[in-house]
């Protein structure tokens, strides 16, 4: 076993391209580390609705060269398949390691089988690759970004011509094409023959962006505004110059490209202590609002001005910023399908329902999203906003800022703010609070085996409210294809349980409904919510043993 592990290891060294991959190999082969070695080689990253994810380093189970070659070399042969031999794919990147490499190789891959590839001139936020897709008649497109992950990951993630991201059947017929790729020795590589796109394709991107706001409406809001060390800082202030916003302030430390992440333990705006700095510069600058973006700018997260919570500043969450969106776009008379995840706040549904719009659930991930029909908005509780799905359909957290700042601009005009719009909202449909229990694991068996746990004993009651139904989803329904996750329904409450997609987490979204009578009722119907989720975060811990 020893033997065939260092000879597979072996394999692998002599056809790897990257030098520094190529020391690392040789070193753990010289030092017949073979625990570290079965941990690199013990399968391969497997390819699915995400595209690619992993840990950068050697070997078949890391993110590398030789990785990214046959994922490249397994999408030509599906795309020739497909009858687009000689199409266009566009590739992007951000600035994390190796980024530049991996979309340089996939150009020259591309290149190499026939087909034409063209690169965005520098990194540059995922929705201006998804926005090129369609702009520039592309039969593909690829992002190689690892979005929110840890600075030693990185990504590939794939789109179609649609500029959707791939979903089944295509996945998996990507997924056996680049299995059947021979020996890297035979995948052509060429020096040269793709193209270096210039910066014409981001300035119709930003001219896009106008499209997202109504004419003529107020742009008064100020913002503090942080890139979280990736790289949306160049583009948003361009769309903000544009749209006559304010010049936002930057949160200085976080402002620049920087794949070491060196302020955040993880680049998610989500995660503790993330937006420290970001509410730091806020207490000095006093803005409006803070807006924030991950690594690849595909998010958009917002804070607001709160002086009963310590530091004066309240990160708002994504079915909040989810709801709110949704309210200002119906009053500006809209029209169209909203659309969300399961796993977000059955809020979104009623909005639609009072203001007579289209509306659907989808799985969890904007590839669904992106293809409900006559979409006009969508959303994701993971802080994911489509708010012109003619220009880009996928989440955006350039055209979602601006949309955000719209509002908040038309309600200082009024005198108002976010959170007073959250009231109104509770007011007319109830409070709608949400949560989520999020378990990051070593070891993956610890999911695999709370989902078995759930799925064998499924709990009756979680905070003492009673389950009225249990939904395994990995059986599919009339609504929804099977995945794997567990949806139950109680008296006044929704939880959902599912594995991460993308990072190794046992996601739990919790959502209660709480009547509220009138204003003076929204105090004692928000710690009645906040009772309830602790209830259930409490029960369903217990339930499903983690």
């Amino acid at each position: 076993m020893q033997h065939d592990l260092i000879a597979q290891a072996r394999t692998w060294l002599a056809e790897d391209p990257d030098p520094e991959t190529r020391d690392e190999l040789g070193a753990l082969i010289e030092a017949g580390d073979t625990d570290e070695l079965a941990a690199r080689f013990a399968g391969t990253l497997q390819f699915g609705t995400a595209g690619l994810r992993g840990e950068l380093g050697a070997g078949p189970l890391r993110m590398n060269r030789s990785v990214v070659i046959r994922a490249a070399a397994g999408l030509a042969a599906y795309l020739k398949a497909q009858g687009q031999d000689g199409g266009l794919v566009v590739i992007g990147y951000d600035a994390r390691y190796k980024s530049e490499e991996f979309a340089r190789d996939t150009a020259a891959v591309m290149t190499g089988a026939g087909l034409r590839a063209a690169v965005l001139p520098r990194p540059l936020p995922t929705p201006v690759l998804a926005y090129a897709i369609r702009h520039l008649g592309a039969v593909a497109g690829v992002e190689v970004t690892a979005s929110h992950n840890p600075p030693r990951d990185n990504g590939y993630k794939v789109y179609l011509g649609d500029g959707s991201q791939i979903v089944p059947p295509a996945d998996g017929e990507i997924a056996a094409a680049i299995a059947a790729v021979g020996p890297l020795a035979d995948v052509a590589r060429p020096e040269d023959g793709w193209e270096t796109l210039g910066e014409e394709v981001l300035a119709a991107y930003l001219a896009r962006t106008d499209a997202v706001l109504a004419a003529g409406s107020p742009r008064t809001a100020r913002t503090v505004y942080t890139a979280m060390h990736g790289v949306g800082t160049s583009v948003l202030t361009a769309a903000f110059a544009r749209a006559g916003f304010p010049e936002p302030v930057l949160v200085a430390e976080q402002a620049e490209p920087d794949p070491a992440f060196p302020t955040v333990a993880f680049p998610n705006p989500e995660e503790p202590g993330a937006m420290d700095l970001a509410f730091a510069t806020a207490r000095r600058a006093a803005p409006d609002l803070i807006i924030a973006n991950d690594p690849d700018a595909d998010r958009c997260a917002v804070a607001v001005p709160d002086p009963s919570v310590e530091g004066g500043w309240r990160m708002l969450r994504g079915d909040e910023v989810g709801a709110l969106l949704a309210a200002h776009l119906v009053e500006r008379g809209v029209n169209g399908v909203f659309a969300e995840s399961i796993v977000s706040s059955s809020l979104l549904g009623r909005i639609a329902e009072k203001a007579g719009l289209g509306y659907e659930e989808t799985l969890t991930g904007f590839k669904w999203i992106a293809r409900v029909d006559g979409l006009r908005y969508g959303y994701e509780e993971a802080l994911g906003y489509c708010v012109d799905p003619e220009g880009v359909r996928d989440k955006d957290g350039i055209t979602a800022a601006l949309l955000v700042a719209e509002l908040a601009s038309v309600l200082k005009e009024q005198g108002r703010t976010l959170p007073d719009l959250l009231d109104d909202l509770a007011l007319a449909h109830g409070l709608h609070a949400t949560d989520q229990l999020s378990v990051r694991v070593e070891d993956l068996t610890v999911i695999a085996d709370a989902m078995a746990r759930l799925r064998e004993q499924p709990p009756t009651a979680l905070a003492g409210l009673a389950v009225t139904s249990a939904e395994d989803l990995s059986r599919g329904s009339a609504a929804l294809p099977p995945t794997d996750g567990l949806r139950y329904r109680l008296e006044g409450a929704r939880v959902i349980v599912r594995p991460s997609g993308t990072e190794p987490k046992l996601k739990c979204y919790l959502e209660v409904v709480v009547p509220v009578a009138d204003t003076s009722a929204l105090p004692a119907a928000r710690a009645r919510g906040a009772e309830l989720l602790a209830g259930i975060k409490r029960d369903l811990a217990a339930a499903a043993g983690i």
